[in-house]
């Protein structure tokens, strides 16, 4: 039973059906503040699920605090580690949620932060391996976001690198892993090669350059996936950005994918609504 479970919230997190997702984390309000006026966040959340993001990825205070009708058809992550900019050691992530509190919250799946070659990353590790027994126990989906970062790290954009960061994700438990992108970007494909689990590409391109673009040449690497926060929270039309960024990962047309119970008018005001206060 709680294998199935799990098969089915990792269905949710595909709302294609092809095992192929565009997750949008928005957890950097604990970690670097606000990221639109509180006042905005439904709004902003109604434009990411009229594009069609396939999730959110949420802390758990934001997980109640939205409308509980706006995740019809997008789900719900929510986002277990965290730290800020303000910390003595930035790199030093701890938890701060667990897997029943998500559970409790409708969770479709829950993420913890792994910082390889950092200060702490024993105890990241550690928090890792008891999360994923946890999402075991529970039928929890389990991404993991690995990255390379801390004092021990010289090039955190080496393929052979990231390669063992996705091999840490799978071998400690997580269905997913979240991780950097290599450069040259093709030689992602040895990342994608070497890993056991689903890949998905964590952010956008280093020099700013354009999303889709970029977008499209990850995904062609073999990646499974797309998670991108903030060059789609702070753009003009998050909606318009996550419809075009959707029609890379899961293939078919550009257009927007709207909500059937969402008139025009009512999506283009939110659209407005949001890109008022990128």
């Amino acid at each position: 039973m709680l294998k199935t479970g799990k098969l089915l919230r990792l269905r949710r997190l595909s709302l294609a059906g092809d095992d192929r997702h565009l997750l949008v984390p928005l957890d950097h309000s604990v970690s670097d503040g606000p990221i639109v006026p509180a006042d905005k966040w439904d709004d902003l959340l109604r434009a990411l699920v009229a594009g069609g993001a396939d999730g959110i990825i949420v802390h758990k205070g934001r997980a109640r605090a939205f409308a509980p009708d706006i995740l019809r058809s997008c789900a719900l992550v929510v986002h277990l580690s965290a730290s800020t900019a303000r910390s003595a050691d930035v790199n030093a992530k701890v938890l701060v949620a667990d897997v029943e509190e998500a559970l409790r919250l409708g969770a479709d799946a829950v993420s913890v932060h792994v910082n390889i070659g950092s200060d702490t990353e024993a105890q990241q590790l550690a928090d890792l391996g008891a999360v994923a027994r946890s999402c075991d126990a529970w039928g929890m989906p389990l991404i993991a976001m690995v990255y390379p970062r801390g004092p021990r790290i010289e090039d955190p954009r080496d393929p052979a690198l990231l390669a063992h960061l996705a091999n840490v994700a799978a071998d400690l438990g997580a269905d997913m892993v979240k991780t950097s992108v290599a450069l040259p970007l093709e030689r992602m494909a040895e990342v994608v090669a070497g890993s056991p689990i689903p890949v998905l590409a964590a952010g956008g391109p280093p020099d700013g350059s354009d999303l889709v673009e970029y977008g499209t040449a990850v995904m062609a690497t073999g990646c499974r996936g797309l998670a991108i926060g903030r060059r789609i929270f702070s753009a003009p039309s998050p909606a318009s950005l996550v419809s075009r960024l959707s029609a890379v990962v899961h293939g078919g047309g550009d257009s927007i994918p709207h909500d059937m119970d969402m008139t025009q008018s009512e999506y283009s005001t939110i659209v407005a609504g949001v890109a008022g206060v990128a």
